[in-house]
């Protein structure tokens, strides 16, 4: 498997709830429309008013997005369809709606799993 996780971070002045209307009920059927389907495509929105620690340091983004392919040649070719012309300029007006893009972070991940 292949692992892409992105930590996004919703527009200044937007709040949480429209923020999650947008990339569920516009952004991620774009996307699901304009190249072919991850493996998978899991979103995980912060409760930033339930936070489990104390301390730490502040949280930066609102959403940490899961994107899982059979491998790298399938991750590439759907960022190769995303950047296509006509294409790409329909992503990036469809996130400049609803997220902070100079802010957005994504790495590769090296999966490790225990299971009891």
């Amino acid at each position: 498997m292949f692992k892409v996780f992105a930590f996004l971070t919703k527009k200044e002045g937007l709040a949480m709830e429209a923020f999650i209307d947008n990339y569920e009920h516009k952004h991620v059927p774009l996307i699901c429309s304009l190249a072919p389907m991850p493996k998978l495509y899991k979103r995980r929105y912060l409760v930033r008013d339930q936070a489990l620690t104390q301390s730490g340091g502040a949280v930066d983004f609102d959403v940490m997005t899961e994107l899982e392919f059979v491998d790298q040649t399938a991750f590439q070719a759907w960022m190769t369809r995303l950047s296509e012309p006509g294409i790409g300029e329909q992503v990036a007006t469809d996130e400049a709606r609803f997220l902070d893009r100079s802010r957005t972070r994504a790495y590769m991940v090296d999966e490790r799993v225990t299971a009891g």
